[in-house]
């Protein structure tokens, strides 16, 4: 046809839009993000009638155990609750101060919070601070619209899915989502299921740790289970360490006699005049 405008389709690969841009940014001095080990094990899924959340309770500074019991299921509304990963005060900080704005929703509109409202309140907040916040969140709970399950990231992106892990351990708990997941799965199969997801990423990682908490949100009820299982139980001390007397034999004895010549002595304070 005439004056027809022939248009170039796009063709499949990699795209290498970016990498001038890349390459300016390093020359002016910025800095890439650097990965972040979370240390923890977070997952939900949606079962037939509603939400189940999972944590791990294991808080770790660096190579140390700070705390055994660490809440790591949040409190947003009474329909929706939080999993937190990341910098523990970060996902403690963030989520009160969403919650206390759903609340305040609550009270100007008199209806519950949707999840929508609440992820929409997270991503806007964390996008604003450009992943310097530390929280990555696994947002579950129940509306008008039924059961709502998404993943929030630091940097603000967000994901919708029906079953969901974050943190160091979310590898195993991926793996045995992927393995037993099925639709619609009864309450008791679906705590059941998030469960052993947990205790997976507690034994397959060791920045996951301690008891499995559970959060159960339905239509009609909210049931948080803390703790609701104990992976790891503390077991008795079997042996004694204290070693009667002449258990370990002395092999060789050497005794020194030293004697003192002279003593001098010194004020360690200077001498008011």
């Amino acid at each position: 046809m005439a004056g027809a405008v022939s248009v170039e389709m796009p063709r499949g690969g990699f795209s290498f839009e970016l990498c001038k841009r890349n390459a300016a940014l390093a020359a002016a001095g910025m800095k890439p993000p650097t990965p972040v080990k979370t240390g923890t094990t977070i997952a939900g899924l949606i079962f037939k009638d509603g939400v189940v959340l999972g944590a791990d309770t294991r808080a770790t500074e660096g190579s140390v155990v700070a705390d055994k019991n660490c809440a790591k299921i949040h409190y947003m509304a009474k329909n929706i609750y939080c999993c937190g990963a990341g910098t523990a005060a970060d996902t403690e900080y963030t989520t009160l101060q969403i919650s206390s704005e759903l609340e305040l929703h609550r009270l100007e509109t008199g209806r519950k919070p949707r999840v929508g409202t609440a992820l929409r309140m997270l991503k806007q907040h964390l996008f604003h601070y450009q992943g310097h916040i530390g929280a990555y969140l696994v947002l579950g709970g129940v509306d008008i619209t039924g059961p709502n399950l998404y993943t929030v990231h630091a940097h603000g992106s967000t994901d919708k899915l029906p079953y969901v892990s974050m943190g160091s351990g979310s590898l195993a708990a991926m793996a045995t989502f992927e393995d037993r997941f099925r639709p619609n799965m009864d309450e008791k199969e679906a705590v059941q299921l998030v469960r052993d997801a947990i205790v997976a990423g507690i034994f397959n990682d060791l920045g996951s740790g301690s008891n499995v908490d559970i959060c159960i949100i339905t239509a009609d009820k909210t049931e948080y289970i803390r703790p609701f299982d104990v992976a790891n139980e503390k077991g008795e001390r079997t042996g004694d360490y204290r070693y009667a007397r002449g258990t370990t034999a002395v092999l060789e004895t050497s005794v020194r006699k030293f004697e003192v010549t002279s003593e001098t002595v010194t004020s360690a304070e200077p001498m008011e005049s």
